[in-house]
């Protein structure tokens, strides 16, 4: 039998000038952001709260999406067909009622105590003074942050790989390159606008390119006859067994616990605007999601079976389809789209990561109670976002698993260990210091025990046990121990006739 060759998809020239010129407008946002993001920590880290509603619906979705969506959402729904839509549904749903019901409560308790990060969150609504909360928070925002930055990078790498012809080591470095120079420059500010084009660059890419390829294939009811022929079950959304379902559909546990998302509700200028980023999200949630499962499920015809693709490896589909269906610049425009997935998310968590480092434990335990300049603690934000990299960079060039599954991995520590405790240090006046404490170790604990055991992570995904485990014993714990004095003040400051004056520090 003849030898099936793989496809592979190298820019030319056009193509290539459309991306650099992406590129060039990233770096320039940065430039501009630059002044803005120098003058404090509020600034650099969430833009004074002072961000449009707009910005802030498109910068927290794509920032939650990165190249898990375009390179790992893709693959899968190649592999496995419509089955693929649960995957994208729970975080869907879970990020519309986040900005219906979270987002406002966590923004006006920030003004209120001046919080500018998750640590700082939990530490005015518990009394933290000496760090029993920030610490673990920061060593699980780190952990987990990195393993996600290395996952943008690693991904970076691949997708040079497929669209230039460069090696893997050589993309994962430009990559971080990229990323570096415009978070360093303008922080916060430039992180959120680069995010809002990055989603104009996703959206157009996720649209135009399964439309041109259903088009060019005769239309979706040819597409969906050869995914019958191929394997009957592509086409059937509920081809899966229980347990895969019940953990595609947990991967929304993920969004209230991760920080580079709340961070954004807590930037947005006014809390009363977050109705509409939560349609303006929504909507767009909704159509990256289905342009990625379309991608995927068009993808296995034109290429029936992982050889055909570069390196066999299904998480090059996007580029190599686009590579085949599209014009050398919509081309590039596509490769720009794989490169915003990774930044928008690289970028925001570096930030969070550094934040965790600079605010959490320089300035609020080592430091506290001394004055700072916060021009300084701007260079040192700078100074740490660089040697972020430079772990995330060894992190990543020694990984081995696929993009998605390291993905999930820090998605699911983070939404186990933050989600639970902070829904109910929003809602639940019982909850106390101790409680969220347990919650965070038995989150970290479950979430490392359970990925270690191949019978139980194929069983079940990480996040749906972590995530009760933290809540289970956040209220166990909450409910043996004496409840807070100020539960009321601080839970009357979350709603919209709070105002209550904040503690002094």
């Amino acid at each position: 039998m003849e030898e099936l060759a793989a496809t592979q998809v190298v820019l030319d020239s056009t193509a290539l000038v459309s991306f650099v010129a992406y590129l060039v407008l990233v770096v320039a946002i940065g430039v501009y952001a630059t002044r803005f993001a120098s003058s404090g920590l509020g600034e650099f880290f969430v833009g004074g709260r002072k961000m449009h509603r707009f910005v802030v619906a498109l910068s927290a979705v794509v920032s939650g999406r990165s190249a898990w969506l375009l390179l790992g959402v893709t693959g899968m729904a190649y592999q496995i067909g419509a089955a693929a839509v649960w995957a994208v549904t729970g975080y869907i749903v879970a990020e519309l009622f986040m900005f219906l019901y979270y987002a406002g409560r966590l923004r006006r308790f920030s003004e209120a105590y001046d919080c500018i990060t998750i640590p700082d969150f939990f530490a005015a609504r518990f009394n933290d003074t000496f760090g029993v909360l920030r610490i673990p928070l920061v060593a699980i925002i780190l952990v987990f942050m990195v393993s996600y930055v290395a996952a943008q990078f690693v991904a970076g790498g691949k997708a040079f790989a497929a669209s230039f012809g460069l090696g893997s080591t050589t993309g994962l470095l430009l990559t971080a390159a990229i990323v570096l120079i415009y978070t360093v420059l303008g922080g916060f500010l430039a992180v959120s606008l680069t995010d809002m084009l990055q989603a104009l660059f996703m959206i157009v890419a996720l649209v135009l390119l399964p439309l041109v390829a259903i088009v060019n294939r005769g239309g979706l009811g040819v597409v969906i006859d050869q995914l019958a022929t191929l394997d009957p079950t592509m086409i059937d959304p509920f081809a899966l067994s229980a347990g895969a379902l019940v953990g595609f559909l947990g991967i929304g546990l993920g969004s209230p616990g991760n920080p580079h998302i709340l961070v954004r509700y807590m930037s947005i200028r006014d809390p009363e605007q977050l109705r509409y980023s939560a349609v303006v999200g929504t909507i767009w949630n909704v159509v990256m999601a289905w342009g990625a499962l379309f991608i995927g499920l068009v993808g296995r015809v034109y290429f029936p079976i992982p050889d055909l693709l570069p390196d066999g490896d299904a998480e090059n589909l996007y580029v190599t389809l686009a590579g085949q269906q599209l014009h050398p610049i919509l081309l590039g425009l596509v490769v720009a789209s794989i490169f915003a997935a990774i930044m928008s998310t690289a970028d925001s968590q570096l930030l969070v990561a550094a934040s965790s480092i600079v605010r959490d434990l320089y300035q609020k335990v080592f430091r506290r109670g001394r004055e700072l300049s916060p021009r300084r603690l701007v260079i040192y934000s700078r100074v740490v976002v660089v040697l972020l990299v430079l772990v995330a960079l060894v992190f990543g060039y020694l990984a081995h698993d696929l993009v998605f599954w390291l993905v999930l991995f820090a998605w699911a520590g983070l939404g186990a260990a933050i989600g639970p405790t902070s829904i109910l240090a929003l809602y639940w006046r019982r909850t106390t210091r101790a409680g969220v404490l347990a919650g965070l170790l038995a989150a970290t604990t479950v979430t490392f025990y359970w990925r270690s055991d191949d019978r139980l992570n194929d069983a079940l995904y990480v996040l749906i046990p972590g995530f009760l485990a933290a809540l289970v014993a956040t209220v166990v714990v909450s409910l043996i121990t004496a409840p807070p004095d100020d539960a009321d003040e601080m839970l009357d400051s979350m709603t919209d006739s709070g105002g209550q004056t904040p503690r002094p520090e």
